[in-house]
């Protein structure tokens, strides 16, 4: 898990728009609108990151279609340490 947290927060293009989501949803998960407005992202930008994340196992989804929330997932929850240190490189 370690190096996918790398590989998609820092190694492929948008990896810190990634960055700011999961930082987002780390303190409070919110679907995928709430996220496009409170980081001032495209809301399809915000669900294509949404879909790589969840791809890579990085966050889960709680509830169906448009008011499913977000949340970072148990494997990455057991890698925060990895992620702090991402979000230290990345600022």
């Amino acid at each position: 898990m370690e190096a996918v947290l790398w590989y998609v927060l820092t190694g492929t293009r948008g990896g810190e728009n990634r960055v700011r989501i999961l930082r987002t949803i780390d303190s409070q998960p919110q679907n995928a609108n709430q996220l496009a407005e409170e980081l001032d992202l495209d809301y399809k930008t915000v669900r294509h990151h949404l879909d790589v994340l969840m791809d890579n196992n990085v966050v889960q989804r709680s509830g169906d279609d448009y008011g499913a929330v977000y949340l970072p997932s148990g494997r990455c929850r057991a890698n925060w340490e990895t992620v702090e240190q991402i979000i230290e490189q990345v600022d």
